[in-house]
This record gives structure tokens, sequence and C-alpha cells, in this order.
């Protein structure tokens, strides 16, 4: 298996999901509403700012991909994919796929910060998965690339996680 078609297409999703750590803050995307259960709809942790940062710097991603592929500064073998469209779709699925794990999570009563295994390093990749699945070419998305996606978003969540607490960047390392 060629990891690098497989690490460019999922690149987009990875920015994503990390920028809003970097830039987020600010007004919460629910308003602070609460919903019929009485819980918050999202919570303080999901921003207007670090939404719209993870979507623009995953989108950015993917116009910088098509970009190196049309200047021929990346191997043909991994320029098959339309960079352009993918990474936006990948970014929205990214995001939205956040704000529903955040939204689960506070169904299930977990306050922010709390960790969750598959909702906080998870929820974002399968929604990118599904989001993208009409501008991928058959074959790329086997069952040995979601597990190995699985995997990897998981251990690169985990570290990049611990990393960003110690820095400073999460007060939680999860």
């Amino acid at each position: 298996m060629d990891l690098a078609p497989i690490l460019l297409f999922i690149l987009p999703a990875y920015v994503a999901n990390a920028t809003p750590v970097v830039f987020g803050g600010g007004l919460p995307v629910d308003l602070r509403k609460k919903f019929v259960d009485g819980e918050r709809i999202l919570g303080d942790g999901k921003t207007w700012k670090g939404l719209l940062a993870g979507l623009s710097f995953g989108s950015i991603t993917g116009i910088v991909e098509w970009q190196m592929c049309s200047l021929v500064l990346l191997p043909a073998s991994v320029c098959y994919l339309n960079y352009l469209p993918l990474g936006f779709v990948l970014s929205l699925g990214t995001m939205l796929g956040d704000l529903a794990g955040s939204f689960i999570k506070r169904r299930m009563r977990m306050k922010r910060g709390h960790p969750s295994l598959i909702l906080d390093q998870l929820s974002f990749l399968v929604f990118a998965l599904l989001f993208s699945y009409q501008y991928v070419p058959e074959g790329l998305i086997t069952t040995e690339v979601i597990i190995l996606l699985l995997v990897l978003t998981y251990l690169l969540h985990v570290a990049s996680n611990i990393i960003a607490n110690r820095i400073g960047l999460k007060s939680v390392p999860w």
C-alpha cells in the first residue's frame, strides 16, 4: 500500500481538525443555547472562529495540494485526486463531525473536556470520509485504508493533544 496518496488525501481533514485549537475561541457556535434536554447544544469549546478557521485552513491545504499538482511539484501517483473540491469537503466533514461529536457528548451529559475515545478522536474522520466519498476514485478508500486511517488518526490525535496540552494550547491532554 502506497501511503503518500492516502496521507495527501486526508491531510486537509487533519489540518482542519487541528486548526481550531490554535485559532479558536470567542463566540460559541450554539450561542450558549440549550437543547430540549436542558444541556448546552455544543458547549463553549465549539466556536465560530474555530469552525471558520478549520474550514478555511483545511480548504487552503487542498488548494495548495491542487496547486502543487498543477505545477508538477508532486508526483503523478498522488495527483489523480481533485484536491480543490476535496480539500473543502474534507474540511467541512471534519468540522461537522467534530460538532456532531460534541453534540452527542452533551446529550450523554459529558462535560467539556471529558474524554470520549471515539467521539474525540474519530468522529471528525468518519464525517470527513463520508463527505469526501463522491470525490474519491474507486479503490482508494478500501477497508484496509479505513483501518489504517482509523489507527493513524487515533495515534496522531492522542500525540498532538498531549503536545498541545504541554505547550498550553489545550487545558486537557485529550
